[in-house]
């Protein structure tokens, strides 16, 4: 087993006839982050989408995370290579695949549609990453009756829509993010006006290894949910994925392994003891061998943390809500790869912010490339600028020099997202920049929602 992609299923923007999975990005060449809030509250690059989500590539928006507002065809092929299941590659375990999380998908072969039973309390996920011009679907657990639904983060990062449609019903509800913790992968959605849902039933016994277990998800997004048997093979895992475009690599530890044909589009789906009742959340799987293995996040860990979310407790690694947004991509500095918020370094295009540096070109301020050399002054350079936002009313264009955000003075894209997150969607902040000419400009800027982070 070679890699390990999330699994949650990408496709293009553009065509959806089968989505695939969004795991892999491909390098964009010029590095930018897109400025809207810390890294782990920044959105990542459509092609970077990589878990069990159905996504497309394109461009992201600043939101403490590079990415290249570009033109909005995020990556034309579309396929983020990322496989269901766990979305992490797998890193601890004796197993050193490589944890990539984009792959160019893979088809499920061992599963069937899933039954009414197994279906009960899974719901299925599709998101729009606006920014990006690009769309993404996963998989999601019912929590409770009015409609909290848990998934992975990696499933609803960067969106800017959600739906949910419930799979025993077919009814589909619009969502919104209650909260995320990048760092444990776990996301909490609010079904809006959802009431007397089935939640699924959640299992109050050990598993071990050796367990028979049944892994339900959207396989490779298309819409359909598919159960794939398995078995318990380790417990307390560790899985790692490869960093990859805007997003950076990150582990994952006390997983459960399995051995079931997880694919992309899984991601955030229910794995189904021998009782059907919810073990584990499905979030990544190995790729480049016949045999897959698959990871879960214990359903125990994951209640945990959307507990917290759901309870409003600021931690240092989730973000409550959505983040605050400026509007921008930031070039980011060429030693420090992926440093800007987490995201990797792309090209970012100015435009509408909608592809994720792949290919996508900025439908307005063209292309900002290079701007901002070594001689320029300090400060997070201007890649892109994304219609319709706070920075677009504010004047800032590509190549001009942002240094200063209120008090704080502003050396760097890490420094502009890291001021960006101490504010929330509504706040107004004084903002300072110089111009490619020299000439210094100021505005008062009030910040927006954000994409998911």
């Amino acid at each position: 087993m070679n890699e390990n992609r999330r699994t949650r299923s990408g496709h293009t923007g553009h065509s959806h006839p089968r989505r695939r999975l969004a795991m892999a990005v491909t390098a964009a060449a010029a590095a930018l982050a897109l400025t809207v809030g810390t890294a782990a509250s920044l959105p990542a690059a459509a092609t970077s989408h990589a878990s069990t989500i159905a996504t497309s590539q394109s461009a992201i928006p600043f939101t403490g995370q590079p990415a290249d507002p570009g033109q909005g065809n995020g990556g034309q092929d579309g396929s983020n290579g990322i496989t269901p299941g766990n979305g992490t590659a797998p890193g601890g375990n004796a197993q050193s695949p490589d944890t990539v999380r984009g792959s160019d998908g893979s088809s499920q072969q061992d599963s069937s549609p899933a039954s009414t039973e197994e279906s009960t309390g899974v719901v299925l996920i599709d998101t729009q990453l606006g920014y990006e011009n690009a769309e993404a679907a996963g998989t999601g657990i019912v929590l409770s009756k009015d409609g909290l639904v848990l998934t992975n983060n990696h499933v609803i990062a960067d969106s800017t829509k959600i739906s949910v449609t419930v799979a025993t019903t077919g009814k589909t509800y619009e969502a919104s993010v209650v909260g995320s913790d990048s760092t444990e992968d776990v996301a909490v959605l609010q079904l809006k006006g959802a009431s007397d849902l089935q939640p699924a039933a959640v299992d109050d016994d050990s598993v071990t290894v050796g367990d028979d277990v049944t892994a339900v998800g959207n396989s490779e997004g298309q819409g359909q949910l598919q159960a794939a048997d398995g078995t318990v093979t380790d417990l307390g895992a560790s899985v790692t994925t490869t960093a990859q475009g805007s997003e950076d690599s990150e582990t994952l530890n006390n997983m459960i392994q399995v051995q079931a044909d997880i694919v992309s589009g899984d991601s955030g789906g229910a794995l189904l003891d021998d009782e059907g009742e919810v073990v584990g959340m499905n979030t990544a799987a190995s790729s480049g061998s016949a045999t897959v293995t698959g990871f879960a996040i214990p359903i125990e860990s994951a209640l945990s943390t959307a507990e917290s979310i759901i309870d409003g407790e600021q931690t240092s690694t989730n973000t409550l809500g959505y983040p605050a947004f400026l509007g921008i991509g930031v070039q980011q500095d060429s030693q420090s790869g992926q440093g800007q918020s987490g995201q990797g370094s792309q090209s970012i295009q100015p435009g509408d912010g909608s592809s994720n540096g792949q290919s996508g070109q900025a439908g307005q301020s063209g292309q900002s490339s290079q701007s901002g050399s070594s001689s320029q002054a300090a400060g997070a350079v201007v890649a892109g600028v994304y219609e319709d936002t706070p920075a677009a009313e504010a004047g800032l264009t590509a190549g001009d020099t942002i240094t200063r955000m209120g008090s704080t003075q502003i050396t760097d894209g890490t420094a502009l997202s890291e001021a960006i997150s101490e504010h929330k969607p509504g706040d107004t902040v004084s903002l300072s920049w110089t111009d490619t000419d020299g000439q210094t400009h100021s505005a008062k800027v009030t910040l927006t929602e954000g994409p998911a982070a």
